[in-house]
């Protein structure tokens, strides 16, 4: 196009050089200025041009032949993500309000241990049965709305197969439905947030980052402290949050600080209809995630609460947690630790439980990075004084396995487990599961 354009001036400038040769002296200047301008420029576009086509061209990819399998794309690695609003994104430079995005996750496990009694109050979540076999997990479904730029709501649905489907009468249906969370968020800016709803408790680390949908998380499961259904930590909070991050000069502080309803009378479950009493629970929750090294991330939390739970004494709970992490696949390592002090109102001792795990992990970079071994040990220890907790199992925990990535959406996951129990006999079992997003 620059040639062309060249060779238009140079057109147009014809007829002027031919009345040049009459034109007065100044008028000659000038046209020799303009053609001497021409000739510089044509110069630099044949430069140009040349420097073009000395370039390699870009390597196209090679063609797939019949019977020859495409490349495999990158892993895509699972996300540890602690906002509990995700917000949705589109391309598109105007958008309209509401803007809703779905995306779910399932999952089919089996599993096979020595276990041929009770589980000693492992939560279903743990595949810990009397028989073996194949089992249909969770459903999950996430809903994200963008209601204007800066309000933003988010559910998360999920439907669990019961086992005493078809009985009763009338009959219970085959599936429980649950809303696991249900929030409204105003994002005034980065430095503060405020949102109401049901949310998972953002009491540590693991209840954040790794919400319902197998495929989020490393494990086949989550650590005993964390299982939903489990009542070692208040896995669901309902109230309202306050929230924000600061900059402090790379090191990221994030803070989150909520009131709300505390347990429920049955205390592995939230106060959905209201709370128990007139003393609201509340939570601070803290961390750092530095610029440098990417991927760790430092914190604690602290939970305050008044139980009145069934069959047991009316208390106050404190809950103190911290945790460090780092998130980056090669490693991954998780490490948290937990201690809740329970006192009796009217009378009886106070109690102390303490439970930890710590979590590693490696993606290994053959076979296009589909490999990922882990391994974690875990513990539960619930003094025998510990009215509150007598449903919570006190053990110790090994679990070794593998994930494989076999599509960017979906994986496998074959682990092996060990569990030391008190008072009981020992649990062996292995465990696999198929899960995936979409």
């Amino acid at each position: 196009m620059k040639r062309k354009a060249l060779a238009a001036c140079i057109l147009l400038l014809v007829p002027v050089c031919a009345a040049a040769q009459t034109a007065d002296p100044a008028t000659r200047e000038l046209i020799e200025k303009l053609l001497a301008r021409i000739d510089s420029l044509e110069k630099r576009v044949a430069e140009l041009e040349g420097e073009r086509s000395t370039q390699a061209p870009t390597p196209a990819a090679p063609p797939v032949t019949a019977g020859q399998k495409p490349p495999i794309p990158a892993v895509m690695p699972p996300m540890h993500d602690h906002d509990q609003v995700p917000v949705p994104s589109t391309n598109t430079p105007e958008r309209e309000y509401p803007f809703l995005k779905l995306a779910g996750f399932g999952d089919m496990d089996f599993s096979a241990s020595n276990l041929h009694g009770s589980n000693g109050g492992f939560e279903p979540q743990t595949l810990l049965g009397s028989h073996s076999g194949f089992a249909l997990g969770q459903t999950t479904l996430h809903l994200i709305s963008a209601l204007s730029p800066k309000v933003n709501f988010f559910g998360e649905l999920t439907f669990t197969a019961r086992s005493d489907a078809g009985t009763g009468t009338p009959p219970v249906p085959g599936f429980n439905a649950e809303i696991e969370r249900l929030i409204i968020r105003y994002d005034i800016n980065d430095l503060f947030k405020v949102s109401f709803g049901r949310y998972h408790t953002p009491i540590n680390y693991w209840n954040t980052a790794f919400h319902h949908g197998q495929w989020l998380q490393t494990t086949i499961s989550r650590p005993e402290m964390v299982e939903f259904g489990g009542s070692f930590i208040p896995v669901h909070f309902i109230g309202t949050l306050v929230e924000g991050a600061l900059p402090a000069d790379g090191l990221n502080l994030n803070y989150q600080w909520g009131l709300g309803n505390g347990r429920g009378q049955v205390i592995s479950r939230g106060g959905d209809p209201g709370d128990i009493n007139n003393n609201r629970a509340w939570l601070f929750n803290g961390f750092l995630r530095p610029d440098h090294p990417y991927g760790l991330q430092v914190g604690g939390s602290v939970y305050r609460d008044e139980l009145d739970p069934l069959g047991g004494p009316v208390a106050r709970e404190w809950i103190e947690s911290a945790h460090i992490v780092w998130t980056k696949e090669t490693p991954e390592f998780l490490a948290e630790f937990a201690n809740v002090n329970h006192q009796p109102l009217f009378g009886g001792p106070a109690a102390n439980s303490q439970a930890w795990y710590v979590q590693t992990a490696y993606r290994l970079p053959w076979f296009d990075r589909m490999f990922k071994p882990y391994y974690r040990i875990e513990q539960i220890h619930v003094p025998r004084a510990d009215a509150i907790f007598k449903p919570v199992p006190t053990f110790t925990a090994s679990t070794s396995g593998l994930r494989y990535d076999f599509s960017p959406l979906a994986a496998f996951k074959l682990e092996y487990r060990y569990y030391w129990r008190r008072d009981l006999p020992p649990i062996r079992g292995i465990f696999s599961q198929v899960s995936f997003t979409f």
